[in-house]
């Protein structure tokens, strides 16, 4: 029993000395291996990385919310913006819309029930460029003039068939069946007018002058010149000339009256013989001058009368 029990004695002794030989083997440091540091973030380094997220979402529900406020405020949708919409043939504008810079398009159109207004501070251009982008026409609207700058100015009619005033800088061409001048000046013309008719309107006077110089109508195939409810004067300041060419002058009227004709006699006292004499006879000189001559039993015309000689 003795050796047996010391048998176990010493078993459990070697036993105890394996143990702590491994025990201490287990501590021991690997050849070639650094210090082992723990992982993961404390300190200030842990509150530094909370508040970066907690303000990055911050920013993030600011800008959701600015977003959405201008989203809202300018009215976006999927057609367009405000009175902004965009379709497949152009884009459409209610309102009133302002443009600070040039605006470049190939058409504008109102509404069917509106008018399209154009409004500026100064004045509205509108420019027209050819493929070069030189300028081919212009239009301005200012504050003291309508400037048109082009090759061309052409009105037509409402459908778009009719043409009624062109001008360029040879000529202007009115083709409308009537036009009217309602100035109470009248209309002034510093060159010739190629008209078939210049005619009043009713219980008005027509009158065709020229100040400073002199006043011409001529047609191929003929002047007419008719008052139908009044009377027609035609005066001048120094010669009237009625001249035929091929023709002749025809004076067809109930009465014609030549007033102010010379008397073509010798007498002391023309007042005189005015007064005595009721009766006189027109005298035509050779150079066409007509005057009157006391009407007797015989001609009283001579061709050497005073009035002839002086004329």
């Amino acid at each position: 029993m003795e050796q047996s029990a010391t048998l176990d004695i010493e078993t459990l002794k070697i036993t105890q000395e394996q143990f702590i030989l491994a025990s201490q083997s287990l501590h021991l440091q690997r050849p070639g291996c650094g210090a082992v540091y723990p992982v993961g973030l404390y300190g200030w380094r842990k509150r530094g990385l909370y508040f970066f997220l907690l303000l990055l979402l911050v920013t993030m529900i600011v800008n959701l919310a600015l977003t959405v406020w201008i989203i809202k405020v300018m009215n976006f949708s999927v057609d367009g913006m405000g009175n902004l919409q965009l379709n497949h043939d152009g884009i459409r504008l209610e309102g009133i819309s302002e443009f600070v810079l040039p605006l470049y398009v190939s058409e504008i159109q109102s509404r069917k029930d509106s008018m399209l207004v154009f409004q500026s501070e100064k004045n509205v251009t509108l420019n027209v460029r050819n493929e070069q982008g030189q300028l081919t026409g212009q239009l301005t609207v200012g504050p003291e003039a309508v400037e048109a700058q082009c090759q061309g100015l052409e009105v037509r009619s409402k459908d778009g068939e009719r043409l009624l005033f062109t001008a360029n800088e040879e000529e202007v061409i009115m083709t409308a069946e009537k036009f009217t001048v309602t100035g109470s000046e009248g209309a002034v013309f510093g060159h010739s007018v190629e008209t078939p008719l210049i005619q009043t309107r009713d219980s008005e006077d027509l009158k065709l002058e020229s100040p400073t110089r002199t006043l011409t109508m001529e047609a191929p195939r003929g002047v007419e010149v008719s008052a139908a409810m009044g009377p027609l004067k035609v005066s001048g300041r120094k010669d009237l000339q009625l001249e035929s060419t091929e023709g002749e002058i025809l004076l067809d009227a109930n009465i014609i009256q030549l007033g102010s004709l010379p008397l073509g006699v010798y007498t002391t006292s023309s007042h005189q013989v005015s007064q005595e004499q009721e009766v006189y006879e027109v005298c035509v000189c050779p150079s066409g001058k007509i005057y009157l001559s006391p009407a007797e039993s015989s001609s009283t015309c001579q061709a050497m009368s005073n009035i002839c000689l002086w004329s």
